[in-house]
């Protein structure tokens, strides 16, 4: 019997090469996807074949259709199934909330493009392939973001809620053979978060969430990667659900220390 296979868009760095790394480490055959420079995704790969896995690293912008279906038949082309499909993908524009005329309707567009339909368009092409193999899972990689009112911008904020709605849709539409959930972390340590904020900003939002946040700690990609792992290769009977790797801080975002 072939090893299962897990597809993990935007998994040349943070949250998505700590997921694929943890598939590999436990049995999984993995794809890798970048949408522009090959050089960090070929890293993760050699790192996941180092822990016994099969890889195809695969350049693909979730944001375009024809993209999503070519990696899918390039995923059956090479193992003819698919177990695991984390939509990890991401994007947003780093503007104030109260900066109204920090955003333009193309900003929405080219947001929602990524975090809403690309994971919708990377959903419909695996499904028929998913199909094949009852109790495959997929997992939206959401954000506190969308349940706080807080984040990079008021874009993201509503790219995540929308990407949380399509979820439990999906959820749905798809049971009973394949399960559909989301995770939302908190703040993620990432290189890609600190040059987003800048360092002083960064530092400054970090010491806060640790003040706050019951656990008294910030997220690291490996925390999420453990959610993702869960839901896609045990959580038998969860779909439509929405899971929050928080620290707490959603259910007490004013507790203090």
């Amino acid at each position: 019997m072939s090893k299962k296979v897990a597809v993990i868009t935007g998994s040349s760095s943070g949250i998505g090469a700590a997921t694929a790394i943890l598939f590999a480490r436990n049995g999984y055959d993995v794809v890798i996807n970048y949408s522009r420079n090959p050089a960090p995704a070929e890293v993760v790969a050699e790192a996941c074949r180092a822990l016994g896995a099969a890889v195809i690293v695969v350049q693909a912008d979730v944001s375009k259709d024809a993209d999503c279906r070519a990696l899918a038949a390039a995923v059956d082309a090479k193992w003819g199934r698919a177990d695991a499909l984390v939509n990890n993908a991401g994007t947003t524009k780093f503007v104030a909330a109260k900066d109204l005329e920090g955003l333009s309707a193309q900003d929405f567009q080219d947001i929602y493009a990524v975090n809403v339909i690309g994971a919708y368009q990377m959903i419909r092409a695996f499904a028929p392939l998913m199909m094949r193999n009852p109790g495959a899972g997929i997992v939206n990689v959401s954000s506190v973001a969308s349940v706080m009112g807080t984040g990079s911008s008021i874009a993201y904020m509503a790219s995540k809620g929308a990407l949380n709605a399509m979820t439990f849709g999906m959820a749905r539409a798809l049971a009973p053979a394949i399960r559909v959930n989301a995770v939302g972390p908190g703040m993620v340590e990432t290189p890609w978060l600190q040059q987003g904020l800048g360092a002083e900003r960064y530092e400054a939002s970090r010491a806060h969430f640790q003040n706050v946040t019951p656990l008294a700690a910030t997220i690291q990609p490996e925390d999420v990667a453990d959610a993702c792992f869960w839901l896609c290769n045990g959580a038998a009977k969860t779909t439509g659900e929405f899971i929050l790797i928080d620290s707490g801080f959603a259910k007490f975002p004013t507790l203090g220390r």
